[in-house]
């Protein structure tokens, strides 16, 4: 067992408590660390678990990035890929549609593409999700090389 962010060997009670919480293996500092992110930032545990296993699958994600505008919760700026997960279940708007919508223009007008992931999606299909966002970095970039 090591952790996902120093890999250093770390013992089975570190690995437990970082599961429980986390449900990612990470060193009693690091896991302090995401806490610390999480209580700052309102960071929901699917993130965190989606930033580990885009981290592992060699994507180069950011967590919590500034965008200059607000805090994204993962970002994969290479390819200018900003991803928000959608924590809340709720009826949506005519307000909060234009809101996105708006929000989504603004975005794509600098240059990057903003896509929103269902927690769930995450918590019962993290490895099909990462697969998807893979897809969708590797378009990105062979768009970006077509451009330039």
């Amino acid at each position: 067992m090591t952790c996902k962010e120093c890999n250093k060997d770390i013992g089975y009670m570190a690995h437990k408590e970082s599961m429980d919480s986390l449900g990612v293996e990470l060193c009693p500092r690091h896991t302090r660390l995401i806490k610390k992110v999480i209580l700052e930032h309102g960071t929901s545990v699917e993130a965190i678990q989606l930033f580990y296993a885009l981290k592992e699958a060699g994507a180069k994600p950011m967590l919590e990035w500034w965008d200059g505008k607000k805090t994204v919760d993962i970002a994969i700026s290479r390819v200018k890929l900003n991803i928000e997960i959608d924590t809340e279940y709720k009826m949506v708007t005519h307000e909060q549609a234009i809101k996105d919508l708006e929000e989504a223009m603004h975005y794509f007008k600098n240059g990057f593409t903003t896509i929103k992931i269902p927690h769930v999606v995450i918590k019962y299909y993290l490895q099909d999700t990462v697969n998807n966002i893979l897809g969708i970095v590797e378009g990105l970039r062979e768009n970006i090389r077509v451009i330039k």
